[in-house]
């Protein structure tokens, strides 16, 4: 079992940064990935970006550059470094989990993951 915990998010201007974290408890010693996904009103899921326990990362073709994942094993906890934000990142943000798809932790994949936290609203205006 896996339960997860954001935190962060806000209401920020254009080109501005956001820091989301996640805490995540996880009742087994299965490799699990972590990561985030996004969903703005009217809108399909978007994951954004992945994360596995050796720190691999996949990032959205949308993020990648401006948004940087990383990963405290000790705390087992995930951050988001969300930077140069635009209007167009705004969404409600879920930190998820899930064991790997084929042994790869990827960012399309994360808005699929069977678990998820409640959310963080982030809003970027422009």
């Amino acid at each position: 079992q896996v339960q997860l915990a954001e935190s962060g998010g806000g209401s920020v201007q254009s080109g501005g940064s956001l820091r989301l974290s996640c805490a995540a408890t996880i009742y087994t010693d299965s490799n699990y990935c972590l990561g985030w996904f996004r969903q703005a009103p009217g809108e399909e899921r978007e994951g954004v970006v992945a994360i596995d326990r050796d720190g691999y990362t996949s990032y959205a073709d949308s993020v990648r550059g401006r948004f940087t994942i990383s990963r405290d094993n000790a705390k087992n906890t995930i951050y988001l470094q969300m930077n140069s934000l635009k209007p167009e990142d705004t969404a409600m943000y879920y930190c998820a989990a899930d064991p790997p798809y084929g042994g790869a932790c990827l960012a399309f994949a994360v808005a699929a993951f069977g678990y998820k936290g409640q959310g963080t609203q982030v809003t970027v205006s422009s």
